[in-house]
């Protein structure tokens, strides 16, 4: 169910490069070609920036994407693989998201309070939905840490690699 929830974020904010991808256009045609600026287009490819980075960690960790010093890992068994992924899930992934919840929490509720928005003229006003997505993408990282425990720890009882 977990892995489920990560592929369909993961495929969502794949989706939102594009978005930046063809917002950023549009800005450089608009400020070069037309002599215009707009702070909340360029607010708009910050936004979509942080909306990928901050959901796309869960997914990241899912496909094995993230960064992992591989001169060892890579000549490890499944079993050895598998006790690193583990021990490297309980001892470190999953205490940084549960801090990461637990501090961001007042930071988080201070920007609600305040329904925080962009300092700049013209800017866009949601600066407290893109803080929303700390303890959000602490949430979605520490559920998908507990599925790749679990994925680990039937590889290690049963030494095969789990589907």
């Amino acid at each position: 169910m977990i892995d489920a929830l990560t592929d369909r974020i993961g495929r969502l904010v794949a989706w939102l490069t594009a978005l930046m991808a063809l917002v950023t256009s549009v800005v450089v045609v608009l400020r070069y070609w037309f002599g215009e600026g707009t702070v909340a287009l360029q607010e708009l490819i910050t936004y979509a920036h942080v909306l990928v980075i901050t959901l796309g960690m869960s997914y990241a960790l899912k496909a094995q994407a993230h960064v992992r010093v591989d001169l060892f890992y890579s000549r490890f068994s499944e079993r050895r693989q598998a006790l690193v992924n583990l021990l490297g899930h309980c001892l470190f992934l999953l205490p940084v998201a549960v801090m990461i919840a637990w501090t961001s929490v007042p930071y988080v509720a201070s920007s609600w309070r305040i329904l925080e928005r962009s300092p700049e003229v013209g800017g866009l006003p949601g600066v407290f939905l893109l803080k929303t997505l700390i303890p959000v993408m602490a949430v979605l990282l520490a559920l998908q840490g507990l599925a790749e425990i679990g994925r680990a720890l039937r590889v290690l009882r049963s030494g095969s690699t789990p589907s």
